[in-house]
């Protein structure tokens, strides 16, 4: 079941982090329960996405939908957080306290709650009422000004370093309060902005720019496509392959093993010949297949790897013996992450109706039959 079997975990439904985090969470063995809006079960999603089978991180956890406009479904929630170790609050700054769903209600309610807060912009700051999505939350880091060509304009990073990033921070603050609390009894409320988070995977990159070998010019740098020895190239059938050797030996392997003999190539730190040298080895790299440059590299100490398509990463011999992905209702996805040798985590069940769970949840959770019912005849669920 998992190294989080028998924590529990409130969810409110959302997009974005939000669910990854659930997702996170409930891999590990969590018991995640997400409170759905009980008109969004009747009707139209909260989602951009459809939640259904193919709702990937909404998988593992159990639905509740609830009047949230009700007394009674606030009442509810929060007698749903009374048996809770956690809580994931996705909505911007006051919305859970107009609910009556806010730190101080909650806590009172359940003093060893730890009430996770889940924003771009975090619950202070000029900025922390306003709307936005991902990418400006990256943007105002300094991250996404880092990413892209030299003379084209910074590329956005998908989605992955504010959102789920950020709901990997998300969690991992949830478990060390959950930890902290176990000692003290006392919960506490952790702000888990975007903008921070993604700010502190620059971390090293901050140091470098400290001791000079990082500019604020793009495509300039070791790791930002600058350097001839950590990019990517077209090949001859217009694939694409990585290289990344940056050690001394590795850098010679990948020499020695692609057929580069030309005496410039040995100056690889060099900065005033990375343009040339790129260009150099771009034309190499050109003269074959991408098939035909994995026979060559593949599997050595040259640091290689093609570029592969999601479809092709499905079927890629290393993905398949790790078996880093499952398939679910027809629906290819990743497999839980990272790996546990005693307490496995595991899929419990694919992503839940809106509401699909109530009875069963306010069971498990010790409500009453007779009170379950009243809340069922009076429609808050």
């Amino acid at each position: 079941m998992g190294p989080l079997k028998g924590m529990r975990v409130v969810e409110m439904a959302g997009i974005g982090p939000g669910p990854f985090c659930g997702m996170l969470l409930s891999d590990l063995g969590a018991d995640v329960v997400r409170i759905d809006r009980k008109t969004v079960a009747r009707g139209r999603s909260l989602d951009i996405f459809v939640q259904d089978h193919t709702d990937t991180t909404g998988r593992g956890r159990r639905s509740i939908a609830l009047d949230l406009k009700s007394p009674a479904g606030i009442e509810t929630v929060l007698a749903l957080i009374e048996r809770a170790d956690a809580l994931i609050d996705v909505f911007r700054p006051g919305v859970m306290e107009r609910l009556g769903l806010g730190p101080d209600v909650c806590l009172a309610r359940n003093p060893r709650l730890v009430y996770g807060r889940m924003t771009g912009w975090g619950q202070t700051g000029p900025l922390a009422k306003a709307a936005g999505h991902d990418m400006n939350y990256i943007a105002i880091t300094g991250i996404q000004h880092s990413i892209g060509p030299k003379e084209g304009p910074p590329s956005p990073p998908l989605n992955l370093v504010g959102d789920y990033a950020g709901a990997l921070g998300l969690a991992f603050g949830l478990l060390a309060g959950i930890y902290e609390a176990k000692g003290s009894g006392k919960g506490q409320v952790v702000d888990a902005a975007m903008c921070d988070i993604s700010s502190l995977l620059m971390a090293r990159i901050w140091g470098l720019r400290a001791q000079g070998f990082w500019k604020d010019e793009r495509g300039t740098n070791t790791l930002d496509g600058g350097a001839h020895f950590y990019t990517t190239y077209q090949c001859a059938d217009g694939k694409w392959i990585s290289v990344a050797p940056i050690e001394a030996q590795f850098y010679a392997e990948l020499l020695k093993r692609a057929g580069i003999d030309d005496e410039a190539f040995k100056h690889q730190w060099d900065r005033a010949l990375w343009p040339d040298l790129k260009a150099r080895m771009a034309r190499h790299f050109k003269t074959r297949t991408r098939d035909e440059w994995c026979a060559l590299l593949e599997g050595s100490d040259a640091c290689f790897a093609p570029v592969l398509d999601m479809g092709e990463a499905l079927e890629h011999p290393h993905m398949r013996a790790r078996e880093a992905f499952i398939e679910m209702a027809g629906v290819p996805q990743p497999a839980p992450a990272p790996r546990f040798s005693r307490t496995p985590p595991e899929v419990r069940r694919g992503p839940p109706r809106p509401g699909e769970h109530a009875e069963e949840i306010l069971t498990d959770w010790g409500f009453e039959a007779s009170a379950i019912a009243a809340l069922r005849a009076d429609g808050t669920i």
